[in-house]
């Protein structure tokens, strides 16, 4: 069954971003932030940041309207978690163990097209931009999460991470790819009013957007959305504790008019 969504009560917004709330199949609800960029006019590419920063500030800093959390990284020093790559060139990363590390999914960057795939399916030094992430959330239109199930391995690797990413309901972000637009999206969590999202309730989301494909991001505290200038969303590290402003990240996926 898919969530429920309907539309959230937003004041003042950019007319690419939809503040929706989602009410799922046991009654819960938590808000959903979209913000779509038609894919023929938008520049995209994988940005890391100089050190580990607030996405809205790093945004404020540097004059980006519109950014995404991106990967996943290693802490406390930061460094990214799982391939990257930008202009082309490796950088420096911790790569996930093993046999994970050709699975799980990327986006990839190139002359403008925006793809995302399993990394065993994109060339072995591919040009342009990429990070990877996941679980892959949904392919060719259909959700390929499913609760309890781990392909990827972020179950059975969870030592890199702070927790069982695969486990429970979060704030969660992920970028999406629909049939003419690119959708950045985070998902509000860990309070009496917001449920958050498991991967297999966010690929549905997502495949009920009009998704073709789409890929998770980073979560928890580190969900962030700036679009408009903005922080759209609202980061919590832990139960009903909001984090001002986010907490800093090491990658994001930035968007700007080609015009």
């Amino acid at each position: 069954m898919s969530p429920l969504i309907a539309p959230s009560a937003e004041p003042i917004a950019p007319p690419n971003l939809r503040t929706l709330r989602v009410t799922l199949r046991d009654g819960a609800e938590t808000t959903v932030h979209v913000a779509a960029y038609r894919r023929a006019g938008t520049r995209v590419r994988v940005v890391r940041l100089p050190q580990p920063e607030a996405l809205a500030d790093w945004c404020a800093r540097s004059g980006v309207d519109d950014a995404l959390v991106g990967g996943f990284f290693v802490r406390p020093h930061g460094r990214p978690l799982g391939e990257l790559r930008t202009h082309g060139i490796q950088r420096e990363s911790t790569p996930f163990d093993a046999p994970w590390a050709r699975l799980r999914a990327c986006v990839h960057v190139e002359r403008g097209e925006v793809a995302i795939a399993p990394r065993d399916e994109l060339c072995t030094l591919p040009r342009g931009d990429l990070l990877q992430a996941g679980p892959l959330l949904v392919r060719d239109g259909a959700a390929v999460v499913r609760d309890g199930v781990d392909p990827e391995g972020f179950s059975a690797g969870a030592r890199q991470f702070d927790s069982d990413i695969t486990d429970g309901r979060y704030p969660r972000a992920a970028l999406a790819l629909t049939a003419e637009d690119v959708l950045a999206v985070a998902c509000d969590g860990r309070a009496h009013d917001e449920a958050g999202l498991t991967l297999g309730e966010l690929a549905a989301t997502l495949r009920d957007l009009g998704a073709v494909s789409a890929l998770n991001l980073d979560g928890g505290g580190s969900t962030s959305l700036v679009c408009g200038g903005l922080l759209r969303n609202v980061p919590r590290a832990q139960q009903d504790r909001a984090l001002p402003g986010g907490r800093p990240i090491s990658t994001a996926i930035a968007f700007a008019s080609r015009g």
